[in-house]
């Protein structure tokens, strides 16, 4: 060991979020010695401010690639690491004839991975009002964790297969071969820094040439105990539809905005996804709204909360009262034109980072494929 090193590693990993652990899994995997190192106590950022939805079936080109083997990677670790996981796929629910078209639409291109259904199945598997639904879809591929178990039951798991955690320990400076931190000075053959929105701390000039900013969504946990049924998955609605790269290419889905933005301008200026899921407990995620910026105002406007909370009475056919919120949480994202931010800025240092707020979903195939690429090259 060099005078001036307190420790080196094969693999030193800036950042514990699920892209971080992703290639500390990775790493382990082909025997190396691998260093997480977080500037938290423990995680508390995008990771586990999520709705626990690998949304595994609506992504397209690259994020599609890392979506499939994320999945793969999902139901590994529910068996090895003992995560709650559901792999009964998710569901859209259809509320307007463009929706429904748009639905067939992508169903025709996903043959295998989607599953049209009418509206009494739609209904009995989702508990929306009666009426509400003209039909909708199964998304086959589609799973879901709970975000906050999932990820500190990796961190376990990967600390009992000899990965090594440094908590509460900033990084400094980095350099190709070392970091100095807090706690002294690292050496590694290979640097991954994946710290998300906070790139522009580490990296400000490859942050500000991929234009990243942070998003911050309004989320909350509610008790909802006139629910129909059991949430069969994850939930998804038009709006969502409009997020997701995989029905972009739909032509319905030029309608579906127009009507959605036209009917409802409160939500489209929220710039709402409206979604849900329901975790082990019977308490279901709801949200979620978004803006983007420099930084993210922790000041959050009650009015976007109560905006979500009667469009879900609506959705489910509950009265607004029946609703008992049990927390609000301000997620933040990193978000920017491009869906991946993948650079070796300095030798052996590798910047990556998801940047349009699908890390549950393709976290792990992103950085499963960038150790292959570091220790297994194409034509080596």
């Amino acid at each position: 060991m060099a005078k001036d090193l307190d420790q080196t590693v094969d693999v030193a990993i800036v950042g514990a979020g699920i892209v971080g652990l992703g290639h500390a899994l990775a790493a382990v995997d082909r025997g190396l010695r691998v260093l997480v190192i977080d500037r938290g106590s423990r995680q508390t950022g995008s990771s586990v401010r999520n709705f626990g939805h690998a949304c595994i079936t609506v992504q397209s080109g690259a994020a599609q690639v890392h979506a499939d083997r994320t999945r793969q990677l999902w139901l590994r670790l529910r068996d090895e690491a003992g995560l709650w996981l559901r792999d009964g796929g998710g569901f859209v629910v259809a509320r307007h004839e463009d929706e429904l078209a748009a639905l067939g639409e992508f169903a025709a291109r996903r043959r295998g991975s989607v599953a049209l259904l009418d509206a009494d199945t739609v209904t009995a598997q989702t508990g929306v009002a009666p009426g509400l639904a003209v039909g909708g879809a199964h998304l086959l591929d589609d799973i879901q964790v709970d975000p906050r178990e999932a990820v500190a039951a990796i961190t376990a798991y990967l600390a009992s297969r000899g990965v090594e955690f440094q908590f509460s320990t900033a990084v400094r400076t980095i350099r190709s071969g070392r970091l100095h931190t807090t706690r002294g000075r690292i050496g590694a053959d290979q640097i991954v820094v994946a710290v998300n929105y906070d790139v522009d701390h580490l990296f400000p000039e490859l942050a500000a040439a991929y234009e990243v900013r942070r998003c911050g969504l309004d989320m909350m946990r509610v008790a909802m105990p006139g629910l129909a049924v059991p949430l069969a998955g994850p939930v998804l609605t038009g709006w969502s539809m409009l997020r997701y790269s995989g029905f972009a290419s739909a032509p319905s889905i030029g309608a579906v905005r127009a009507r959605l933005h036209g009917s409802q301008p409160e939500l489209a200026a929220l710039d709402v996804n409206q979604m849900y899921t329901q975790l082990p407990d019977g308490t279901v995620i709801v949200g979620d709204t978004h803006y983007r910026d420099d930084a993210v105002t922790p000041f959050q406007q009650e009015s976007a909360f109560e905006a979500l909370l009667e469009t879900t009475a609506d959705f489910f056919g509950q009265e607004r009262s029946a609703l008992q919120v049990l927390e609000r949480w301000q997620g933040v994202y990193a978000t920017a034109p491009a869906e991946f931010l993948v650079e070796e800025p300095l030798d052996g240092v590798h910047l990556v980072s998801v940047t349009t707020g699908i890390g549950m979903t393709t976290g792990l195939g992103l950085a499963d494929r960038v150790i292959s690429e570091i220790y297994e090259p194409v034509g080596a």
